[in-house]
């Protein structure tokens, strides 16, 4: 094996992953290239779109900035947010409703970003516009639009997502 290559365990939707990776790959890399899963998009590949948001641990992360070999967390991507009947996440099902997407790049970046920040709201976590930091955050158009500024639309279906946010949080 060469200095740059090291085997790791990666849980990725409930199923456990033992590859050899180069520890420079980043975890969106290790999930297009080595795993099939092409849900996470490579937008800018420096953090700033939101196109490649997974969930690890249930925590929004941008796949793209995070290395493999620092993964210790399950990762859910848009692929394993399904049941295992095939009925779509609520977030899923709303986007579906709302028609909240046009060309759909940013779609699976969007609805996990959604899932975090639905449920960052439920745990109270508040955010930059929250106006009571004793209460719980409510999840209004301001609220919704405010959690999901670092996923980009280059579409601009926003008139859209934050409804179906909002309506998935209900």
């Amino acid at each position: 094996m060469d200095a740059h290559r090291t085997d790791i365990a990666l849980t990725i939707n409930g199923e456990r992953h033992e590859i050899e990776v180069d520890t420079r790959s980043t975890l969106l890399d290790v999930l297009r290239e080595q795993l099939g899963l092409t849900g996470a998009k490579k937008g800018c590949d420096h953090g700033q779109c939101g196109a490649c948001t997974v969930l690890a641990g249930g925590r929004r992360v941008n796949a793209c900035l995070l290395l493999a070999v620092a993964v210790r967390e399950e990762i859910t991507t848009i692929e394993g947010l399904a049941s295992e009947d095939g009925e779509l996440h609520p977030v899923q099902a709303a986007f579906v409703a709302h028609d909240a997407f046009q060309c759909g790049y940013c779609t699976p970046g969007q609805i996990c970003s959604a899932v975090g920040a639905i449920e960052e709201a439920r745990a109270g976590w508040p955010s930059a516009v929250t106006e009571d930091l004793t209460a719980a955050p409510e999840l209004d158009g301001r609220e919704i639009r405010e959690r999901m500024a670092g996923n980009l639309c280059r579409c601009g279906a926003y008139g859209n997502i934050v409804p179906a946010v909002a309506e998935a949080a209900r």
